[in-house]
């Protein structure tokens, strides 16, 4: 049995460079054969102008495509932490608001006693001078015979005055000076920061009478349980509504080395420090949130005793005495409070009225006294209405 041939007529392409043409029969030449030196095996087909295909070629009993198995097409995540079976979750750790840097002086800047004498011993070496002056004058014969005798000094020429003389004076006047010019008085809630050429030498918290070399500079410090009352400052409340608001600040000073230099000057620090708290609490007009005014006045106590100590100072307490609007917003503030007492007023009167209505009719139902449909009860309540809203308001104004 023959089987006929399927003819098919391509499109006409150019035959690619370097291939020989077709012959006239359609038959595809025979490759040639390769040279023995090289390795390229022979090409089987030399142009694509095939005008005769095969039938068996299309219908080839080709065995079955053996199945390939494939894997899903999502990718597998690799798991994490906590994520394999039997095994807990790390946790998690909170991430707080970042610390704010505390302002710090110098650490060896620290308050410590100074070396001062009794107040004796300062008025001893101020006689002994004032006595050296007197007896090297006798000896240079410069005093009166009068005021000898008086002295009970003996009477005597003198040599007059030459170099071991002036040594003598200068001597004994310095003793003086240096007994005297060192002596201090210390009072209860004073105390004197020590100085000697820049450099810190220590406190005196001595009371009464002393001696303090006179070569160191003194500073008086006041370390009494102090309050002070601030100007207006600028606070905003909750809702940011502009305020002015007045603050009584207890404190004193617990280092005073620290304070007095530490810082330039340690009460306009502290009035900064109360200023920067205000600006970052919210506070209330007095008399509106009685919780809320203890709240805030916690509050700033707790910041600007923070601020206030790293340079001996010691704050107890920070309490709003004087809260109001601020004048740009004061009017409209109080226009707002005014309205807003009003309608509280209102809403009171109007509860009272609707109890004493209810009340009325209440009792004269239940005691028989009348028997009333809808519509009388209706008419009723309108007129107890009224009359109780009129006697209210007569009794208001």
């Amino acid at each position: 049995m023959s089987t006929n041939t399927t003819s098919s007529t391509p499109p006409s392409t150019p035959p690619p460079a370097g291939t020989p043409a077709p012959s006239s029969s359609g038959s595809v030449p025979e490759p040639q054969a390769e040279s023995s030196t090289g390795s390229r095996p022979a090409r089987l087909i030399h142009n694509e102008a095939t005008t005769e295909i095969p039938v068996h070629l299309l219908f080839r009993d080709d065995p079955a495509p053996a199945p390939v198995p494939l894997r899903p097409a999502v990718v597998a995540r690799r798991q994490g932490p906590g994520e394999r079976p039997g095994e807990r979750p790390p946790a998690r750790r909170r991430v707080g608001a970042r610390p704010r840097p505390v302002p710090s002086v110098d650490p060896e800047l620290t308050e410590r006693p100074a070396r001062v004498l009794p107040g004796a011993a300062g008025v001893a070496a101020g006689l002994s001078g004032v006595a050296g002056c007197v007896a090297t004058s006798w000896w240079a014969g410069l005093v009166p015979p009068l005021t000898a005798q008086a002295l009970g000094l003996p009477v005597h020429a003198g040599v007059g005055l030459g170099p071991a003389q002036w040594a003598a004076y200068a001597a004994a006047g310095a003793l003086g000076m240096f007994g005297f010019g060192g002596l201090a008085r210390g009072r209860t809630g004073r105390a004197w920061v020590l100085g000697l050429f820049g450099r810190y030498r220590g406190t005196v918290r001595r009371t009464g009478l002393m001696w303090v070399n006179p070569l160191l500079l003194r500073r008086r410090v006041d370390v009494r349980l102090r309050h002070w009352r601030s100007e207006p400052m600028p606070a905003a409340d909750g809702n940011g509504v502009a305020l002015r608001a007045v603050t009584l600040v207890v404190w004193r000073v617990r280092d005073t080395a620290k304070a007095t230099l530490g810082v330039e000057d340690h009460e306009t620090y502290l009035r900064e420090c109360v200023e920067a708290a205000l600006a970052r609490v919210p506070v209330e007009p007095l008399g509106t949130v009685r919780s809320a005014a203890d709240v805030a006045g916690d509050t700033l106590t707790r910041l600007v005793a923070a601020d206030a100590a790293p340079v001996g100072l010691e704050v107890f307490s920070v309490r709003p005495v004087r809260v109001e609007y601020a004048p740009e917003v004061a009017a409209a503030m109080h226009r707002r409070r005014i309205a807003a007492l009003d309608a509280a007023q209102r809403a009171s009167v109007l509860t009272s009225v609707v109890d004493s209505v209810e009340d009325t009719v209440t009792r004269l139902t239940m005691r028989g006294l009348v028997e009333l449909d809808d519509y009388e009860r209706k008419v009723l309540v309108k007129d107890l209405t009224v009359a109780f809203c009129a006697g209210r308001g007569d009794t208001g104004t």
